[in-house]
């Protein structure tokens, strides 16, 4: 059974239909790519997954537990954490007291972050609102570890960070798989995302058009959907 599997997938803002057919699954301990151009329905894939915008149709199952109808902390405490678009690190509080506000009992606690991120564990006692860009995503995912979640959403993971911080979060994201974590990632530097990819799905215009392998994604079908 796959960790995550949906199906069928069909989500609307409104009277507005976003997602049509939308299916991709993670394998526990794999890294699953969720790619396509912008607007294409990827943060509302994720969104609908974690029900902030729950589905109208479809079957979402996490860890074997169908989850229509829960809220989006029922969700949450299922084992999936989520490091959203733009980070949305809670800006009053300090380092250290953003990663201890989602803490729950697990390997990850501010000694296994800090080892991941050294960065926070300079800036523990600096409010969040003073980090720059690519030490508030690091924060946020540090957040998301904090949960001690079976899978690990990233939705940009490096969009608009600068190339150092860049390098830097693709090294945790190589750790984290080396540690056996599933993540499913958003990201379009398709250099660095391919490689530690295990399984690629492709939405265009709010359906899934192509899922399989990195090896498998010929520049043809890059160039058809991803537009690079």
């Amino acid at each position: 059974m796959s960790l995550l599997e949906v199906q069928e997938l069909q989500t609307f803002y409104g009277k507005s239909q976003a997602l049509f057919d939308v299916r991709l699954t993670v394998e526990e301990g794999e890294v699953a790519a969720l790619m396509g151009r912008n607007g294409m329905g990827k943060t509302t894939t994720i969104r609908s997954i974690c029900n902030l915008t729950p589905a109208r149709s479809g079957k979402i199952v996490f860890a074997g537990r169908p989850t229509a109808g829960l809220p989006p902390h029922r969700v949450a405490r299922l084992g999936i954490g989520l490091v959203p678009e733009g980070r949305r690190c809670f800006p009053n509080l300090t380092v250290e007291e953003n990663l201890l506000a989602a803490a729950r009992p697990g390997k990850w606690d501010l000694t296994q972050i800090h080892r991941l991120f050294p960065r926070l564990a300079e800036r523990r006692s600096q409010s969040a609102r003073t980090l720059s860009g690519g030490e508030q995503q690091m924060l946020a995912i540090g957040r998301a570890l904090m949960t001690n979640p079976r899978l690990v959403i990233l939705d940009e993971a490096t969009e608009g960070l600068a190339p150092v911080i860049r390098k830097d979060i693709w090294a945790a994201i190589r750790t984290l798989k080396g540690e056996g974590q599933s993540i499913l990632i958003v990201d379009k530097t398709l250099s660095e995302l391919l490689p530690v990819a295990d399984r690629c799905t492709i939405l265009e215009r709010g359906q899934t058009v192509w899922h399989g392998s990195p090896e498998t994604m010929t520049p043809d079908i890059q160039e058809r959907f991803l537009g690079v």
